[in-house]
């Protein structure tokens, strides 16, 4: 059964506070350090923003939703304080585990009333149903979806928000996608989609 186009209309966020930057950023052009609207983020110091920023893409999905159901945004950094005490995220020495999906999706469920739920097996025929319907999904891929013309090494590893669906396509915001490029609203077709999505995720509804 086909499903009818939707696309929310999500506000963005990206996991880094100066969104046209990305591109410096992950090409290692650019200290995250040195991030000209750092104190945006709530650290307390420009090195526990760059400790952080290439690690949020889950918080910048979580702040997209917050916002589209009009629920207070906190900044970044605080709120990943807030799931490392919620277990969403273990942090140790400079190595972190995380996002892990079922803390987390009961963080939000208690903290903003939100409905969600982990889905270690999703498949992108279920998500395209889910996303149709209204809901938003954190949805782990590769990073470089990005440029999903370029296949990626594997699946998974980064999380984006799914916004949209179209009987071709999926929208995403993508946390770490490039200024006016794969940002906000990218919609990657479901065959290339295959070559990146892990088939896992956290869906989300009001």
């Amino acid at each position: 059964m086909s499903v009818p186009p939707t696309q929310n209309r999500v506000p963005y966020y990206s996991q880094w506070e100066s969104r046209d930057l990305v591109p410096e950023f992950i090409t290692g052009r650019l200290d995250a350090a040195d991030d000209p609207l750092w104190q945006k983020s709530g650290a307390e110091s420009p090195q526990e923003y760059a400790f952080w920023a290439p690690r949020m893409c889950g918080v910048a999905c979580l702040r997209m939703a917050l916002d589209y159901w009009r629920h207070p945004v906190p900044p970044s950094v605080p709120l990943v304080r807030e799931l490392c005490e919620a277990g969403a995220y273990i942090r140790e020495g400079d190595t972190v585990k995380g996002l892990i999906y079922q803390p987390f999706a009961a963080h939000v469920a208690t903290r903003w009333g939100l409905a969600a739920r982990s889905f270690p097996d999703l498949p992108a025929t279920r998500l395209r149903k889910i996303v149709g319907s209204g809901q938003l999904a954190l949805v782990s891929v590769h990073k470089s979806v990005r440029t999903p013309d370029v296949d990626p090494p594997h699946q998974g590893g980064h999380l984006v928000l799914a916004v949209g669906v179209t009987e071709e396509s999926v929208m995403l915001h993508n946390p770490s996608g490039l200024p006016d490029q794969s940002q906000e609203f990218a919609a990657v077709p479901w065959a290339r989609f295959a070559h990146f999505y892990a088939g896992r995720g956290v869906v989300l509804g009001a």
